[in-house]
């Protein structure tokens, strides 16, 4: 049996309300336990600093123009993260041999071979005395891959803890991505759509809020079918070879003329209207099918959202059904990914990100 390391792994998705952090053994392999998830919550400088500088970068040449905003948002999150680490690991009395720190991506474009997350690895590690493994994505970039997604290697260790011969998971995060197991282990990846992110920047721009909890407003929304219509022409003519997007590649200009509760609704069923639609494909494509079909990613908290997936599938169910917090899927995927980063394992591979050949990846910062 290999040796059995322990990871602390943080993750800031794209809803930017604050860091997932999760301590887990494992021997980057097939052995893991979770021991222990926290969340903190950015305070709201943070939070609002992020946002406006998410929305100033549009394109590659916006993240040369606003280097400098760039470097001090940066090093404000490292800082916050360096908190979260040391507040974490007071809750433990496990050695953390290493942390994995995604950072906050302000800026993906697979076409361009371009991702950006913010987060200063040199300088966690510094903060922390501990090893940083960063920068997880730009090695599949030089190597072909689109850099997303990498969570499918923790997936299948998640089957196989579940013991599912085949098996769908669903990330509704800001993007709604999907890994797929066939009962043969061939693991396949890719973003399917929209996600959260239409659903949140709705309701971020017409009140206060940060999201829709629980889909409460979209349950008392109208669905406008006119332009659910015009969302579903422009998913069924993108490119649909991609395997990544970014949520710059989806807005919510066409349902602007909409009441606050029937926006809600339509851009909550044009997200639910994209995961069914994938459901068919599986179907269609892999081992036909009786396969799992699992939910993961903060957008599992819409009731509304669900009940919409659930009616259409009899095998949907959450994650959290197998004793697992939903909450922190990727955090615990990135601490994993931190120690296969060490022992030189691949994170990603051909079906999954589009990569010539299984990468490893991750930068590792060692100020000790």
């Amino acid at each position: 049996m290999g040796k059995i390391y322990t990871a602390l792994g943080l993750m800031s998705g794209t809803s930017m309300d604050g860091v997932d952090a999760s301590i887990i053994q494992t021997d980057g392999r097939s052995k893991y336990k979770a021991i222990l998830n926290k969340y903190f919550e950015y305070p709201s400088s943070i939070y609002q600093n992020l946002i406006k500088l998410r929305d100033k970068i549009k394109s590659s040449k916006d993240l040369k123009k606003h280097q400098k905003k760039i470097r001090g948002v940066e090093k404000e999150i490292t800082i916050f993260h360096a908190k979260v680490v040391n507040k974490t690991l007071k809750k433990t009395k496990k050695n953390v041999d290493f942390i994995g720190f995604h950072g906050q991506t302000i800026f993906h474009n697979a076409d361009e071979k371009i991702t950006n997350q913010l987060g200063d690895g040199k300088l966690l590690s510094k903060l922390t005395k501990k090893k940083v493994v960063y920068n997880f994505r730009n090695n599949d970039l030089k190597n072909g891959g689109e850099g997303a997604p990498l969570t499918p290697i923790f997936h299948q260790l998640l089957q196989n803890k579940f013991n599912i011969k085949a098996v769908s998971f669903y990330n509704i995060g800001g993007i709604l991505n999907r890994t797929t197991i066939s009962s043969g282990g061939l693991v396949t990846a890719r973003d399917i759509g929209p996600g959260m992110c239409l659903i949140d920047k709705w309701i971020r721009t017409k009140t206060k809020k940060k999201y829709d909890k629980n889909g409460n407003l979209a349950k008392l929304g109208k669905v406008n079918k006119k332009i659910l219509d015009k969302y579903w022409k422009i998913f069924q003519s993108s490119d649909r070879k991609r395997l990544s997007y970014d949520i710059k590649d989806f807005d919510i200009s066409l349902a602007k003329k909409l009441s606050l509760k029937d926006g809600a609704a339509t851009l909550t069923v044009n997200t639910a209207k994209c995961l069914i639609f994938d459901f068919k494909f599986i179907n269609q494509n892999f081992d036909a099918f009786k396969e799992k079909k699992i939910l993961c990613g903060g957008g599992r908290k819409n009731k509304f959202l669900v009940n919409i997936i659930k009616s259409s599938n009899k095998n949907v169910k959450l994650i959290d059904d197998y004793g697992v917090d939903g909450d922190f899927v990727e955090s615990q995927a990135f601490a994993y990914l931190a120690i296969r980063s060490f022992l030189k394992l691949p994170i990603s591979f051909p079906r999954t990100t589009g990569c010539r050949k299984p990468c490893s990846g991750g930068v590792i910062a060692k100020d000790i």
